[in-house]
């Protein structure tokens, strides 16, 4: 199983960046992957979250109306659509997977993380 993450940058707050999480040794669509981030001196935390399960996505709420994520089944790919960027979104973002259908975007939870990517919004 591994999951590799890119598509960060750097760009201006109220820009916008696509990350992309692309999967192998696994079929994405059937599990549910989830994407986190740290930010330096603070605890890693479930930005969104996809579940195969039941269909149901989780957001952080900071990030609801801003954050888009999305499945490419063709492709093993899952998505982070991210406009309206604030400097406060400033983090090493990572995609990650428990291999089980549901979830909840709980940091504890996934036992198999990508190597992250940075994303930091400045001006």
């Amino acid at each position: 199983v591994q999951l590799q993450a890119f598509g960060g940058g750097l760009v201006e707050p109220g820009g916008s960046l696509r990350l992309s999480c692309a999967a192998s040794g696994f079929t994405a669509e059937y599990y549910g992957v989830g994407w986190f981030r740290q930010a330096p001196g603070k605890e890693r935390e479930g930005v969104s979250c996809i579940s195969s399960s039941d269909g149901s996505v989780y957001y952080l709420d900071s990030v609801k109306g801003r954050f888009t994520i999305s499945r490419d089944n063709a492709k093993n790919t899952v998505y982070l659509e991210m406009n309206r960027l604030s400097v406060e979104d400033t983090a090493v973002y990572y995609c990650a997977t428990d291999l089980v259908g549901y979830c909840s975007g709980n940091p504890n939870y996934p036992d198999y993380w990508g190597k992250g990517t940075q994303v930091t919004v400045s001006s």
